[in-house]
């Protein structure tokens, strides 16, 4: 064999050992590209997972600081009107059942939390004169698929009408408070106005955790399907809640 053959034979085993080499290093490297990805999913599940007990505890915090400032504020309507006790006492049982029993659940039907805020209007009422213009209606397709499931967060409709009630302005001519409920696309909307009093409200120590909790509780539970509005347009208060039960039912479907 001549020189130029061993040569052959030399240059065709280098390339060999530098391929082998190569594919060695492009082995290694998919392999920890691999590893890295999955301990990024690992560590992406983690923390979805403690964001996921956050929210869970954030949301108990606040559920067990609404249900006491809720009683409350019934307990002093029904003190302050003591001669209608007896009609405010059957709304407040209706009241009580719900809290006690179907607020403890994560979710209520939309059929469920319109009629306790019903029964909640209705003590609110005991405050008002005979005379007070309060408008309350109910613009609801029964027919709609998601109307009784439970997907609605319970007492989500508190503080919008107990904010009319205390705010309002109780006196002049054309005083009034309007609320309207609606259910219809499959979301849940309630829209509360009210003439503002031009009495500066006296501050208290421990009160003013409605607006905040509702809001908070709005993003943990519905992410981005919700929208909730407040603005003042000639001493009138406007606050509208929107909830797009379909969509938040779709993404709990996805996650789930």
């Amino acid at each position: 064999m001549n020189s130029g053959s061993y040569i052959s034979v030399g240059f065709f085993y280098t390339i060999l050992g530098i391929s082998i080499l190569l594919l060695i290093l492009v082995v290694y490297l998919v392999m920890r590209l691999l590893k890295t990805q999955k301990n990024e999913e690992a560590t992406e599940y983690k923390f979805q997972q403690l964001e996921g007990q956050i929210n869970s505890l954030q949301l108990e915090n606040l559920e067990s600081r609404l249900n006491p400032h809720l009683f409350k504020n019934i307990l002093n309507s029904i003190q302050s009107h003591a001669y209608q006790t007896y009609f405010a006492l059957d709304k407040l049982a209706n009241v009580l059942d719900f809290i006690l029993y179907e607020s403890k659940n994560k979710f209520v039907t939309p059929k469920e939390e319109i009629d306790f805020a019903l029964n909640l209007i209705e003590i609110n009422k005991i405050k008002l004169s005979p005379l007070f213009e309060l408008k309350v209606k109910t613009k609801i397709d029964e027919s709609e698929l998601l109307y009784e499931q439970r997907l609605l967060a319970p007492l989500i409709s508190i503080d919008l009408i107990e904010n009319a009630f205390k705010h309002a302005d109780l006196q002049s001519e054309d005083a009034f408070i309007s609320i309207v409920f609606e259910f219809r696309n499959n979301s849940f909307s309630l829209t509360v106005s009210n003439k503002m009093s031009k009495k500066i409200p006296i501050k208290k120590d421990k009160s003013g955790i409605g607006a905040e909790t509702l809001e908070q509780r709005l993003r943990i539970i519905y992410k981005d399907n919700f929208k909730l509005d407040k603005f003042i347009e000639d001493d009138v208060h406007f606050a509208h809640l929107k909830i797009n039960l379909l969509e938040h039912k779709n993404k709990m479907l996805v996650a789930g």
